[in-house]
């Protein structure tokens, strides 16, 4: 089950320890999410004042991909109603039955004619590159009624009154990628305006205030969570060792 209760809490538990530590300095404690954490660490950002600088990487907003739909195309009170009529169907079924249906995880053997970013993440997750025995992804998913709590959740809600610096990664290629821009846009209230083609030679970023958008020139997904030539480790070290001084 998705819990963006417990997935926030899971943050702040880490800071807890964290802070108490006689090696750890709490004035200088930094987080990253990835994918669909990176939204949770946005919203962790946005209630935990000793967090001093956020990385959301290649990030999810995942109770707008639930409510809306991917890209907004079922923004709208009649989507949500049908999504949760069919999601207390299935609670009601998993109960009756004792037991609770998966939804599948990524799609195999994979169809030669599915959309660009499910083959980005066949290519992570059901090869060696990301296969876990234990991974929902790579196997039979998560719950099929997982999302129950996300269709009334707003991540974002009070991301514009992060005071501390935040740094989202996203690269040009992700069909994610809006996530990202729109937690720019909420965060600074300016849209991010990234170019329809990137320098392929050069990161593109974009900076209001203490928050930044930096965009990976023909970066995909998933070559976020593992391609060490994607990954900005330097620019990621200089954004904590400046914001963590």
């Amino acid at each position: 089950m998705n819990s963006p209760d417990i997935n926030t809490e899971d943050f702040m538990a880490s800071v807890d320890f964290l802070s108490t530590r006689d090696n750890v300095d709490p004035e200088r404690i930094g987080i990253i999410g990835i994918c669909g954490w990176g939204g949770m660490a946005i919203n962790a950002a946005g209630i935990d004042t000793r967090v001093k600088a956020t990385v959301a990487s290649t990030m999810y907003d995942m109770s707008r991909v639930t409510a809306n739909g991917y890209f907004d195309q079922g923004n709208n009170a009649d989507a949500r109603f049908e999504a949760r009529k069919a999601l207390m169907a299935q609670r009601t079924k998993d109960f009756k039955n004792g037991t609770y249906d998966l939804a599948g995880g990524v799609i195999d053997p994979l169809p030669d004619d599915a959309p660009y970013f499910v083959k980005d993440y066949y290519a992570y997750y059901k090869t060696p590159r990301g296969y876990h025995k234990r991974s929902l992804n790579s196997n039979k998913g998560w719950a099929a009624s997982a999302s129950t709590s996300l269709l009334n959740t707003k991540l974002l809600a009070y991301a514009d009154e992060i005071r501390n610096p935040v740094l989202i990664i996203h690269g040009e290629k992700a069909h994610s990628r809006y996530f990202g821009e729109g937690a720019f846009e909420k965060m600074t209230g300016k849209k991010a305006d990234v170019p329809a083609k990137l320098d392929a030679t050069k990161n593109w970023s974009k900076t209001v205030g203490n928050k930044e958008l930096l965009v990976i020139p023909g970066a995909s997904h998933v070559d976020l969570y593992d391609n060490l030539e994607k990954i900005p480790f330097e620019k990621l070290g200089e954004f904590f060792k400046t914001n963590l001084k």
